[in-house]
């Protein structure tokens, strides 16, 4: 007897956990708006071999790191923070995580005045 009303609690979990996570994966492509400072991975941060933007975006009371893809934006906007101790900024554009990392494709880069 009990079996029979486990199951439906057990049917309903695993239903949920399945609906939760297709939520999460499709907030995955939506663009977003982060503020921060933007700074150079090899010049400032120390972490990369080559030179890369990120920006430091404090979340909880912690700093996140968002590693910005080498395009034609982040290109544009590194001269501004390469060797330097960095420059706030608003980046918009997609975010995602690969091995851990947050990992942003940025559409737009607004230094903060």
């Amino acid at each position: 007897m009990k079996t029979f009303k486990l199951f439906p609690m057990l049917a309903a979990a695993v239903l949920l956990a399945v609906s939760s996570s297709k939520v999460i994966a499709a907030d995955t492509g939506k663009e977003v708006t982060l503020t921060g400072n933007a700074v150079c991975a090899k010049c400032v941060l120390h972490e990369t071999k080559t030179c890369q933007n990120v920006l430091q975006v404090q979340q909880d009371g912690k700093t996140v790191n968002y590693y910005l893809v080498q395009n034609d934006v982040s290109k544009g906007f590194h001269d501004q923070i390469c060797t330097t101790g960095g420059e706030k900024a608003t980046v918009t554009g997609t975010v995602s995580e690969k091995d851990g990392k947050k990992i942003m494709t940025a559409s737009k880069i607004e230094p903060e005045k």
